[in-house]
């Protein structure tokens, strides 16, 4: 049944309504003024991937892992929310210094590997690591057609670590951390590395500080309180009971962990690994970091042998 607008709203309301009813083509007529609007303004899109984002230090990326500072704490992955960090390791025990002691056994890691498939990007294993052995790396660019490559195992992962930005700067007018060290005077030589002593020990170096320079004996062990403190900070002998004080000893240098070797990289393998990558099309800082682990690894060897 029809319904004569002008018999429900009467005349005028019809020619109002007439009048609010836009004209055929009035919005193809205003999309297109919009689009000649915005296509005689010059472009702001960024064309990628022929220009890379600028992206800053923090970006959240992809998380890389500094295997020399990993030891094998399992922090990162107990705290993980989505269990996508695994870590495999082994004990190794090494011989006992020359000076005497007990074996040293230390963790070494076999398999460090983070599931990008599950990773929510949280951050919280980088947060937790207490030995700054990961970092978030701007790096976003390592999609893949199969889903179990999404995987990264710990090579994979040391290489994002040559990505990362270094921090950005402190803004205007803010104060730099400033860093505590103690130094005590008469006990350890000014920059010798600070070990730490069982608690009467360092009652005895409280004591030598504040008291004058005489050979009187402590009165916890008989030794000379001169003596004692340099003995504790160079790892030599308490001298005898009665003897004159002597000048604190210099401190030993620190010595490296059993099967670590400090050498120089080699420079022959550092050129042919950085012009072997570079001629693959690796990137510059990848390639560099590459050819500065295969030169670390040749020159070790050469003082292994």
């Amino acid at each position: 049944m029809a319904i004569d607008t002008e018999q429900e709203v009467g005349p005028a309301g019809a020619r109002a309504a007439r009048k609010r009813r836009p004209l055929p083509g009035a919005g193809l007529i205003k999309g297109l003024g919009v689009t000649l609007k915005h296509l005689l303004q010059p472009s702001i899109t960024q064309q990628y991937p022929d220009e890379k984002p600028n992206l800053p230090p923090r970006t959240r990326g992809v998380i890389a892992l500094k295997e020399e500072n990993c030891t094998v704490c399992y922090l990162c992955s107990r705290e993980c929310p989505d269990w996508c960090i695994y870590i495999d390791a082994h004990k190794e025990t090494h011989p006992p210094a020359a000076g005497g002691g007990r074996g040293r056994s230390a963790k070494v890691l076999d398999r460090f590997a983070i599931d990008y498939a599950l990773c929510m990007y949280c951050g919280i294993c980088v947060e937790v690591c207490p030995f700054d052995a990961l970092f978030w790396a701007p790096d976003f660019e390592y999609a893949e057609y199969d889903i179990v490559e999404m995987t990264h195992e710990k090579e994979r992962l040391e290489e994002w670590t040559y990505k990362v930005l270094p921090p950005p700067a402190l803004e205007v007018g803010a104060e730099p951390p400033a860093e505590v060290v103690e130094e005590r005077p008469g006990t350890i030589e000014a920059g010798a590395p600070v070990r730490e002593q069982p608690p009467a020990t360092q009652q005895v170096t409280a004591i030598a500080v504040e008291a004058p320079p005489t050979p009187s004996p402590a009165a916890a062990g008989g030794e000379p309180v001169q003596a004692k403190a340099p003995s504790a900070a160079a790892g030599g002998e308490a001298a005898p009971a009665g003897a004159p004080p002597s000048a604190p000893a210099p401190a030993a240098p620190a010595r490296p962990a059993p099967g670590h070797v400090e050498v120089e990289p080699d420079q022959e393998t550092y050129d042919r690994v950085l012009q072997e990558e570079l001629g693959k099309g690796t990137d510059r800082r990848v390639a560099e970091g590459r050819a500065k682990a295969a030169a670390l690894r040749a020159a070790r060897k050469k003082a292994g042998g």
